[in-house]
């Protein structure tokens, strides 16, 4: 079975009441620890396509997450993990099955990537997979992608985050099936390892929220999650609410899929509504399956809903 990760963001806004910091988490001897930096502008060479690193979790282009990066736990060879279990299979192609899954489900995929000249090398490299070479090895020492790094993982992904040729290889594979496909980047060896039902993502509306408060058996049935700072907290808050601060990111983030459940719904607020939308997204990432970002925060949930909450 295979073991998940928790992905930390590669970036991290983190607002105050009048002020925007654009800082960096690192991971070093002492722990994570911030750092400034600009926003930048990201080109990559892995199959999604380039996206823009603007003081939060990077996000692909229709926000939608980019493939997880696991650059601390990818495999167990390297790092004690749980790789996904079953031999793997090969075939040149990719009729075989697959495609009659549903279409409502996010796929873990490892690959590795020679030029498009190098079609024998990966002739080759698919028969030493047949052999019983694992795929991940084989993308450490031949992969030409960046994501040879973690072993050619390049995370969960869901249909329209990948080029055509790949997505469609991909999504037609049966599960720990090695299959060959072409584009415009060269030839690639690919396998799904894992899948899963795609995970929900949404805005709720604060008079859609505020109604499901009144409901007593909706503070059992769901997560609420602040994720403003302590001082935003003493200005105004609702109640049920357990506070995370996303300043304090490197306190909490590795222990969220212990402390909460992925399976019941999650209810992440902020002032605004940004830093709220920013988390949800990284929850989703983590295997949280049902998300919503509370629309406008609790700035718009005074101004709309009870206006007895202060504003700031």
């Amino acid at each position: 079975m295979w073991s998940r990760a928790c992905c930390i963001p590669n970036s991290i806004k983190l607002p105050s009441p009048t002020t925007s910091y654009l800082c960096s988490l690192k991971n070093t001897s002492n722990g994570l620890t911030l750092s400034p930096l600009k926003p930048t502008r990201t080109h990559t060479c892995s199959l999604s396509k380039p996206f823009v690193t603007l003081a939060s979790i990077s996000l692909s282009p229709s926000h939608i997450l980019t493939p997880i990066s696991f650059k601390d736990t990818t495999l167990s060879k390297r790092k004690g993990m749980t790789t996904p279990s079953g031999r793997a299979s090969c075939s040149s192609g990719t009729n075989g099955g697959g495609g009659a899954r549903g279409e409502s489900r996010e796929i873990l995929v490892q690959h590795l990537l020679v030029k498009e000249e190098d079609l024998k090398l990966l002739v080759e490299l698919q028969a030493s997979i047949a052999r019983g070479l694992d795929l991940s090895d084989l993308a450490v020492e031949y992969s030409i992608c960046p994501s040879k790094d973690q072993g050619g993982m390049l995370g969960w992904v869901r249909k329209g985050q990948m080029v055509p040729e790949f997505e469609e290889a991909a999504f037609s594979a049966p599960l720990n099936k090695v299959v060959r496909c072409k584009t415009k980047f060269g030839w690639h060896l690919l396998q799904v390892v894992s899948e899963r039902e795609e995970a929900v993502l949404q805005d709720v509306q604060p008079e859609e929220f505020h109604i499901k408060m009144q409901d007593p058996s909706f503070h059992e049935e769901a997560q609420l999650l602040d994720v403003r700072e302590p001082e935003e907290i003493t200005q105004a808050s609702l109640p049920g609410f357990e506070v995370l601060p996303l300043r304090q990111f490197g306190s909490w983030g590795s222990e969220v899929t212990t402390k909460f459940n992925p399976e019941k719904d999650t209810y992440v607020l902020c002032h605004h509504g940004v830093r709220s939308l920013q988390v949800a997204k990284w929850l989703q990432a983590q295997g949280f399956k049902r998300v919503f970002n509370i629309a406008g925060g609790i700035h718009a949930y005074s101004e709309k809903v009870d206006p007895s909450i202060p504003t700031y």
